[in-house]
C-alpha cells in the first residue's frame, strides 16, 4: 500500500524535537559573597559535626540513665520494686496526658485561626533561583514557622503557595507535614486571592511603605528565598510587575542593625506572630532579631534612623529542629 502525501511528508520531515527552554541566568558571585558563602558553608559543617556530638551525648546518657534504673531496681526488695515500676508508670502516663491535652488545645487554636486570624503567606515560588542546600535550608526555617506558630496564643493563619515546584517537594519529606494545619496551595498567592488581590501586601525591605500596624484584612506576604545576595530586589520587583502593594516592617525607627534589614523567613514570621501577640514592635523585634544582627547602641538614641547594608543570610531556630520534629508529628 503507498503511503498518502500527508504520510510521506510526515516520514521525510519528522517533527523537531521541543526546545527546552532556558534556565535561569545564574549570576556571578562577588568576592565579598563568595567569602559569606565559604563562610556559611564552614558553619553548615561545624553545625552538622556539632549535632553528631550532641546526638552520641544524648545516646550515652539515655544509657547511663537506664544502668542506673536496673541497678536500682536490683537494690531493693520486691515490693519496693514494684512500687518504683508502678510510680514510673504513673509518671509517665501522667505526661502523656499532659502532651495529650497541650495537642488538642494547640489544633484548636490554629483550627480558630483558619476562620479569623491573620493571614500571612510564604511565597514559594523562587526553588529555581536556589541551590538543594538553600531549598534544604528553607524548608528548616518552614518547619520552625509552622512549630512556632502551633506555640503561640495567637496564631495566624499560615498559607504555603507555590508549593508545586523543588521546595514543596523538600517540604514533602519533613516528618508530619501532611498532618499540618496550614493551607497549601500548588498554584500562587494571585491564584488564591485573585478576589482579595487588593488586600495583598509583599514584605520586601526595599519597600518604602513601613508597616506601623498590621491590618486583619490585609494579606501578608514572605519571599521564601535564601541567600538574596544574588537575587537583591527581586521581591519588590516581582510585587510591582503584579501590581500588588509593598511594605516592610518598622525595624529602623525600634534599631539598628549591624547588617541589613533583610532578615530570614523564619525571623519575619515570628516577628510577625510576636506582634499578633503583643502588639509591640520594640518586643517583637528585640525577642526575636538576634544580638549578633544587632549594634549595641540604645534605642530611643535609634529611634527613626534609617539603616542600609549588605544581607547575610543565615537560618535562626534551625538548632531546635529535631525537637520541633516531635511536636510536629503530634499535630494531629
Amino acid at each position: 500500500m503507498e503511503a498518502t502525501n500527508d504520510e510521506t511528508k510526515a516520514l521525510e520531515d519528522p517533527p523537531k524535537a521541543e526546545a527546552t527552554p532556558p534556565e535561569a541566568p545564574q549570576q556571578a558571585l562577588s568576592k565579598n559573597a563568595q567569602k559569606k558563602l565559604l563562610k556559611q558553608q564552614k558553619y553548615e559543617a561545624k553545625k552538622a559535626e556539632k549535632k553528631a556530638q550532641a546526638k552520641e551525648q544524648k545516646k550515652k546518657e539515655v544509657e547511663r540513665k537506664r544502668r542506673e534504673w536496673n541497678q536500682t531496681l536490683e537494690s531493693v526488695p520486691e515490693e519496693e520494686r514494684s512500687k518504683l515500676i508502678e510510680s514510673r508508670k504513673s509518671l509517665r502516663k501522667e505526661r502523656m496526658e499532659k502532651r495529650s491535652d497541650e495537642r488538642e488545645k494547640k489544633i484548636e487554636r490554629l483550627t480558630k485561626a483558619k476562620q479569623c486570624g491573620q493571614n500571612i503567606i510564604i511565597d514559594l515560588e523562587f526553588s529555581h533561583l536556589m541551590t538543594s542546600s538553600e531549598i534544604n535550608s528553607l524548608a528548616q526555617q518552614i518547619m520552625y514557622c509552622y512549630a512556632v506558630n502551633g506555640r503561640c496564643t495567637c496564631p495566624g493563619h499560615l498559607w504555603l503557595t507555590g508549593c508545586g515546584g523543588e521546595t514543596g517537594s523538600q517540604l514533602q519529606r519533613l516528618p508530619g507535614y501532611e498532618k499540618w494545619i496550614i493551607e497549601k496551595e500548588n498554584g500562587s498567592y494571585i491564584e488564591a486571592f485573585q478576589e482579595q488581590k487588593e488586600n495583598l501586601v509583599y514584605l520586601t525591605a526595599d519597600s518604602e511603605n513601613v508597616i506601623d500596624e498590621l491590618d486583619p484584612k490585609k494579606i501578608y506576604i514572605v519571599g521564601g528565598l535564601v541567600d538574596r545576595n544574588r537575587w537583591k530586589g527581586i521581591t519588590m520587583k516581582k510585587a510591582q510587575e503584579q501590581g500588588i502593594q509593598t511594605g516592610k516592617l518598622p525595624i529602623g525607627s525600634y534599631m539598628k542593625m549591624s547588617s541589613s534589614q533583610v532578615l530570614t523567613v523564619n525571623q519575619v514570621i515570628e516577628i510577625l506572630l510576636k506582634f499578633l501577640e503583643t502588639r509591640d514592635w520594640n518586643t517583637s523585634f528585640f525577642q526575636v532579631i538576634p544580638q549578633r544582627k544587632r549594634c549595641g547602641a540604645d534605642t530611643d538614641t535609634l529611634k527613626n534612623e534609617e539603616v542600609n547594608g549588605e544581607e547575610i543570610q543565615e537560618t535562626e531556630g534551625q538548632s531546635d529542629t529535631k525537637k520541633q520534629c516531635v511536636e510536629l508529628n503530634d499535630a494531629n
